[in-house]
């Protein structure tokens, strides 16, 4: 099916970008952080480093290798995927006896231009959680998972941020955190929240060795939350002041910008973040599409002026006109742009429960409709070594879920 008019008011349109920045001070958001992480990692059999592979094929959860749910999704764009265990697919944030809700998604595709991590398509997908409203955005996790096509097993990490050094280092929870837009790029990995990007580093996954509610180490003791492993963060970013809630940002307006969905765009030199601003309902479009070069010697985003590491600033931003945004991702020529459905594609675009719509666009053009997709569907993410695109819902139903992984293809 040809994707179709999305009765846009405007097209996505280029708006000023020079004052878009991610700023980090070196010595606080990067070398302590890196010193408190060889500091954990000195402390004889407190965690032991273990590759994304050994996650996935651990087996702590198995999932269903197809599409367990009906996702909207067109045919002809010859679409498959799996689905999550179902612990995992009702799972519910907004519980007051506490859940989980995926968000990002990225993989393999993204860390490497080969399209796989040591020889294994990979897919990693970030969750946060929370007990009910008003008490969202606790802590944040990770799942890798390999999908085979005949059976998909993946395992959860803990996100933990490292403190101290030497003898004296630890790790805690990362708190505050809405674990949106992900990326996995090369040893790093990006995860978008609001105000912040966060950044971790994939060579060091840690292997707990017990399984406890407590986060940190005990008398030569680790645990991270009942989980089996945990992912220390290495770098971080503002949009916002220092000292202030990494929150609370006001997407489309200002030099402010809030990181909501993340992809990676590998189409053209050098690689870029691309992050995606949410706006709420009532506030309809205009939630920028921004575009940060990243430095391939370091993995992170390229410093202002001749340094190694620190802040950075925007290469390029546009103004999108889909309504609640929620992913955006680049195939180099087209955008796609997951949010409501005009009027028309569904019987009511606000309705949570119903399809959502993947909008394709140029630059300088109108967006048009290029498939409906599962309720609330996220983060999107483009595989250069496939031709596909990836991404994933939220959409929790207590008893039957609603979530599914997809792929599909965009230029049937």
């Amino acid at each position: 099916m040809a994707a179709q008019p999305a009765a846009a008011a405007s097209g996505l349109t280029a708006v000023p970008y020079s004052g878009l920045k991610l700023s980090m001070d070196p010595e606080r958001d990067f070398r302590e952080l890196g010193a408190a992480v060889q500091g954990v990692e000195s402390q004889s059999g407190a965690v032991r480093k273990v590759s994304a592979l050994s996650v996935a094929q651990s087996r702590q959860h198995a999932g269903q290798a197809s599409l367990c749910h009906n996702t909207g999704l067109d045919g002809s764009l010859k679409y498959d995927g799996f689905c999550w265990d179902k612990t995992d697919d009702t799972s519910n944030s907004w519980s007051s006896g506490g859940g989980w809700t995926p968000q990002g998604m990225t993989g393999s595709h993204d860390a490497s231009p080969s399209g796989t991590v040591d020889g294994h398509h990979l897919y990693l997908a970030s969750w946060y959680w929370g007990n009910g409203e008003g008490k969202l955005n606790k802590f944040a996790r990770i799942s890798i998972a390999e999908s085979t096509g005949t059976s998909v097993t993946y395992g959860h990490v803990m996100l933990v941020r490292p403190t101290g050094q030497g003898a004296s280092a630890n790790f805690t929870e990362v708190t505050n955190v809405h674990a949106d837009g992900v990326v996995w790029y090369g040893n790093k990995l990006f995860v978008a929240n609001g105000g912040e990007l966060q950044v971790y580093d994939m060579r060091h996954l840690w292997k707990m060795n017990s399984s406890r509610e407590h986060t940190g180490i005990v008398n030569g003791v680790s645990s991270a939350r009942w989980h089996t492993y945990a992912l220390p963060m290495v770098a971080r970013y503002q949009t916002v002041p220092q000292n202030t809630n990494v929150r609370s940002c006001a997407p489309a307006t200002g030099d402010k910008p809030c990181l909501s969905s993340l992809s990676l765009d590998r189409s053209k030199t050098p690689d870029a973040l691309v992050s995606g601003e949410y706006r709420d309902r009532d506030a309809g479009g205009g939630g920028r599409v921004i575009r940060w070069n990243l430095d391939p010697a370091t993995a992170l985003p390229e410093a202002d002026g001749s340094a190694s590491v620190g802040s950075a600033t925007a290469d390029a931003a546009y103004s999108s006109p889909v309504f609640r945004m929620q992913g955006v991702a680049t195939d180099g020529t087209y955008y796609y742009m997951s949010g409501e459905c005009p009027k028309g594609w569904v019987p009511d675009p606000k309705d949570d429960d119903g399809y959502y719509c993947i909008h394709r666009a140029e630059v300088g053009a109108e967006p048009h409709v290029l498939t409906t997709a599962p309720p609330l569907t996220q983060n999107l993410s483009y595989a250069p070594s496939s031709g596909r695109l990836w991404g994933l819902n939220e959409r929790v139903n207590t008893s039957n879920g609603k979530r599914v992984v997809f792929s599909l293809d965009p230029t049937p």
